[in-house]
């Protein structure tokens, strides 16, 4: 503590992103004391995540000074001081806006335990923090799980474990419970009572009237600079009449109000949207996310679905708007049948159907505002003129005509929001999906949001409105449809994400004998048999090849569809290679001519050598990743690459950063797989277009997916900072690594194969 007695002290602190031709923060004057919870409140764009990225240790200001859990740690004179920055944010954890690019791993207990190991906590003791961290969130059960998996709100609360585990004295937060259901807000708000009541600060970005109650201070910003400050108790009351919901009963006790009250609207309205017993289940689950659906929409109507985190409710939008396919049912929009659309009807639903996403930023791909919202009317066949009419009348709508000329990555959360919902409004769609479209919104967009579906409605439009807030939906919703009851059939846990099962994730396979192996012997002997395979040149070594890799597979528990879906854009390529080697080497007997092309034994040998070579390499490191998680592969790599610690190497990073690439490329091909759907969605030639129309939208994603690299890059960066990683500092590991009998015959099994191999070279020589 510095002799002010704040724990944050900021002074005349100016932060800018252009070199000082703007200032996102301007002469900031703030202290808050231990034991505090402040909440920042403002406008969207007017400083505040920049703000809490600067008392979070996270970034350096341009002037002024910056003192941090009594370490001063930036003051003009001086500039930066990186080693006090470091001491000081051992004891600040950070919460970000997006949890998902807060997870580091593919397992929940040890995404959390990664701060503790950060901060070389005892071995034995991060088991038992983990486990009091997940408790707290509620979360225990997801022990084992995958966390890229879950729902927005489910992730929410592993990035708070993951603080939680690192005992912070300072815990700063943005947004922390936007993307929750009220019961889970209640559940969080209630933790971070505790968590204060222990004796932690608390700094909170927030919209939320309930989170601002809790506070000690509201502090208010506008174009990055501190205008005044609040105490909770003078904030007003609910002046509405429904009571506050935390509860699924109580969010049935709305639903049933909403629905009574407007029976006669939604009984006399014709139906714009049927579910027919529609059941969706993900490749990898062996249960429903939705079960046996049956449902409908009425025309013209604001229709509200709502229900607990993960409850299907993403599923559900995406299931309508034809971007997944049920397992079975049927599903028709406004006389389209969805689940039967060939292209020409696929055509028609882009024009009558828009869906705004959970995350804007994966909904927006053009340089500049104006060329993605004119995207939609473009692909329409709408000309110029008509193009720039639609996206000054949606623009205007929305109230964000002055970011026309704005490159849609340079905005806030809260301003990309906007700009994706103008892209879908310049579509005119006759039904309208929105998912979450508030979250992260302050109270005045919040408010316009709401305008734009009042009207939207009043035009005959159908809204249909995925939503957390029950003030929200007792104002606006005509019906009310809850997910996570029977009614509704759910039998599983929505992923919450857009295709998130679709694309390879190294992920924990459960208990097989494979994933239990040491993952250092693991490495060592199959990236031997790896190298192994390229030595293969006879019919008997490709067939000893093939026993240890099906032997491998079988022992791992690795589905086919799994293993198939990991290898065969390359198998593809190979059995391709393959197919050249055939029309090239003319050793042998002729066995056909195609042409003057003569089809000979030596070519076709060489052909199905060749292919199974690549076969084997491909399936056996598809087995490594698919049977150990990223944690343990670094911890591996780390300790096989120590000797060179000598050489003065950073071992440790190097592992850690293969770790954390085989984490993201599955969120790359994600962002890419989004960029998909958004174009598809505005009716872009990507799902319906011939095929060079097809290659040449799927090269208009490269730009795009790029952008979503550095950003997210950007975002681990800062994570790995909050989580008090630090380079060349010694680190603790959880799950210490010992070589045990299994181990012992696999490196006897893997030797064995070695040596029958040079034995059948030298008898074949």
């Amino acid at each position: 503590m510095n002799a002010s007695g704040f724990q944050i002290e900021l002074r005349h602190v100016g932060f800018s992103y252009d070199g000082g031709e703007t200032w996102a923060l301007d002469d900031v004057n703030l202290g808050i004391r231990a034991g505090e919870r402040v909440c920042i409140v403002g406008a969207n764009g007017s400083g505040k995540s920049t703000l809490l990225r600067v008392m979070a240790g996270l970034s350096a200001p341009d002037t002024g000074s910056v003192t941090l859990l009594g370490h001063t740690v930036f003051t003009d004179e001086g500039g930066a001081d990186a080693d006090a920055y470091a001491c000081a944010r051992r004891g600040i954890g950070a919460v970000f806006q997006n949890p998902e690019d807060q997870i580091v791993t593919t397992v929940t207990a040890d995404d959390v335990a990664f701060g503790p190991e950060n901060l070389d906590v005892p071995a034995n003791m991060i088991g038992a923090r983990v486990h009091a961290s997940l408790s707290c969130v509620d979360m225990l059960t997801a022990w084992g799980a995958d966390p890229t998996h879950m729902s927005g709100g489910e992730q929410q609360r592993i990035a708070i474990a993951g603080m939680l585990a690192i005992h912070s004295r300072l815990l700063v937060l943005d947004e922390p419970t936007a993307m929750l259901d009220p019961q889970a807000r209640a559940e969080v708000l209630a933790l971070l009572d505790r968590i204060q009541a222990s004796g932690t600060t608390l700094v909170i970005v927030s919209h939320l009237p309930e989170e601002l109650r809790h506070a000690d201070r509201i502090v208010h910003i506008e174009h990055g600079r501190i205008t005044g400050e609040d105490c909770a108790q003078h904030m007003p009351q609910h002046d509405h009449h429904s009571p506050s919901v935390t509860t699924f009963a109580q969010l049935d006790t709305l639903a049933r109000h909403v629905n009574t009250e407007h029976a006669g609207i939604i009984g006399a309205a014709p139906t714009a949207v049927v579910f027919d017993d529609v059941s969706f289940r993900y490749e990898r689950e062996s249960a429903d996310v939705l079960s046996h659906m049956n449902l409908r929409i009425p025309r013209g109507c604001l229709t509200a679905i709502m229900g607990p985190n993960g409850s299907g409710k993403t599923t559900f939008a995406r299931l309508l708007c034809a971007l997944d396919k049920p397992r079975g049912g049927r599903i028709v929009v406004e006389g389209i049948d969805v689940t039967q659309a060939r292209r020409r009807e696929r055509r028609r639903l882009r024009r009558v159907l828009g869906f705004v996403m959970q995350h804007p930023e994966r909904q927006l791909f053009a340089e500049t505002v104006a060329d993605d919202v004119a995207f939609g009317p473009t692909n329409q066949g709408l000309d110029a003129a008509q193009v720039r009419e639609r996206v000054d009348w949606a623009l205007d709508l929305v109230g964000v005509s002055d970011l026309r000329g704005r490159n849609p990555f340079e905005l806030s959360g809260g301003q990309q929001r906007l700009v994706a919902i103008a892209g879908i409004i310049a579509c005119d769609p006759s039904v309208l999906v929105l998912d979450e479209p508030c979250a992260g919104l302050d109270t005045s967009a919040s408010r316009h949001i709401e305008r734009l579906m009042e009207n939207l409605r009043h035009r005959g439009v159908t809204v249909i409105l995925i939503c957390h807030d029950p003030d929200q939906v007792d104002r606006l919703a005509d019906q009310v449809i809850l997910f996570g009851n029977e009614q509704q059939g759910r039998a599983h846990a929505d992923s919450g994400g857009e295709v998130q099962r679709e694309v390879l994730s190294p992920t924990d396979t459960g208990y097989s004998w494979v994933s239990g192996l040491d993952p250092r012997v693991k490495i060592v002997c199959i990236l031997t048999v790896m190298c192994a395979a390229f030595a293969m040149n006879t019919w008997a070594q490709l067939a000893v090849g093939v026993l240890l890799t099906a032997a491998l597979w079988g022992a791992s528990r690795v589905g086919f569809t799994r293993l198939l879906r990991s290898v065969r854009g390359f198998l593809v390529l190979f059995a391709v290679m393959g197919a050249l080697n055939i029309g090239v080497v003319h050793t042998g007997d002729v066995l056909v001519r195609i042409g003057p092309l003569p089809i000979t034994t030596g070519g076709v040998s060489v052909a199905i050598i060749y292919t199974t070579r690549f076969a084997i390499v491909l399936i056996l490191g598809a087995l490594l990743l698919e049977t150990t998680t990223p944690t343990r592969l670094t911890a591996a790599f780390s300790s096989l690459l120590s000797p060179l610690r000598r050489l003065h190497w950073h071992t440790q990073e190097t592992a850690l950063v293969l770790s954390l690439a085989l984490r993201f490329v599955p969120t790359l091909a994600q962002e890419a797989l989004s960029i998909r759907d958004a174009q598809a969605i505005r009716g872009g030639s990507i799902e319906s277009g011939s095929l060079p129309q097809r290659v040449n939208a799927m090269c208009a994603t490269i730009i795009p997916v790029f952008a979503g690299a550095i950003r997210h890059a950007n975002n681990l960066s800062l994570a790995l900072q909050a989580r008090s990683f630090e380079e060349g500092r010694p680190r603790s590991t959880w799950h210490a690594m010992h070589i045990r009998g299994r181990d012992i015959v696999f490196m006897t099994l893997t030797v064995t194969t070695l040596a029958a191999i040079i034995a059948m070279n030298v008898f074949t020589i």
